[in-house]
């Protein structure tokens, strides 16, 4: 639906701004619509835990990644970015050593959601577009850009279902949650393929750093890692 409006809106922009192949002046700034693939790298205790006790794979923590950003053009190359996003994955387990008093599996459900509010610097290794005169700008067809930048991350991480004490190897229902902000950063790089002067196809991958305290229910675990690496497509209506 949201692709939908941005498409729709892509003609009534076009015949206000520009005419067949151009734009009658460069745009300001861009709203993108991006939906892709979040793989969490789960490098600390807390995972290292699951996977170990539990049959949790190595992409157990990949899930769907979908996103909006705002950009404004600071520049004819760099643009400061505002986003949003938001990520979850749930996986199905059981415990690798451990079975009931009724020899059935100890089962248990695992996930992870995060959603980062950032702002990034975009730089563009080419030019975006040319101007033709004083009253026409024609965009390029490809323009691949680098960026930086940082913000806050709210993640909740839950385990929910059966449990073993190994101690005494009693069996008990639980439900596990950690969740809250922290401070987070981010590296990307992407291209931009326009289809229109308003309208381009973007696609971007971005590494986002971030780590944060457990709460009481993971209290002997250090601090979780919340690091994963994205891919996304999208489209973006210049305005």
């Amino acid at each position: 639906m949201a692709l939908a409006a941005v498409l729709a809106l892509a003609p009534a922009a076009g015949a206000q701004q520009g005419g067949d192949g151009f734009l009658f002046r460069p745009p300001i700034g861009a709203i993108t619509l991006r939906g892709g693939v979040d793989r969490a790298l789960g490098n600390s205790e807390v995972f290292d835990f699951a996977r170990e006790r539990l049959t949790l794979g190595s992409n157990a923590f990949t899930g769907f990644n979908v996103g909006v950003d705002l950009s404004i053009n600071l520049s004819d190359r760099v643009d400061v970015v505002l986003g949003a996003s938001h990520a979850r994955s749930s996986a199905k387990s059981e415990f690798r050593r451990f079975v009931d008093q009724d020899d059935l599996p100890i089962e248990q459900t695992t996930a992870l959601a995060r959603t980062p509010i950032t702002a990034s610097v975009r730089a563009y290794l080419t030019p975006r577009g040319r101007s033709i005169g004083r009253f026409a700008w024609i965009p390029s067809r490809v323009a691949p850009y680098v960026g930086a930048g940082g913000g806050a991350l709210w993640y909740r991480f839950s385990q929910e279902g059966d449990f073993v004490d190994e101690e005494t190897l009693d069996v008990f229902p639980a439900t596990l949650r950690s969740s809250g902000w922290t401070p987070t950063a981010h590296g990307l790089a992407g291209v931009e393929l326009s289809l229109s002067p308003h309208v381009a196809l973007s696609t971007e991958a971005r590494y986002t750093w971030a780590r944060a305290a457990m709460s009481d229910d993971f209290t002997n675990f250090d601090r979780i890692d919340l690091s994963g690496l994205v891919a996304t497509a999208g489209l973006s209506l210049r305005f």
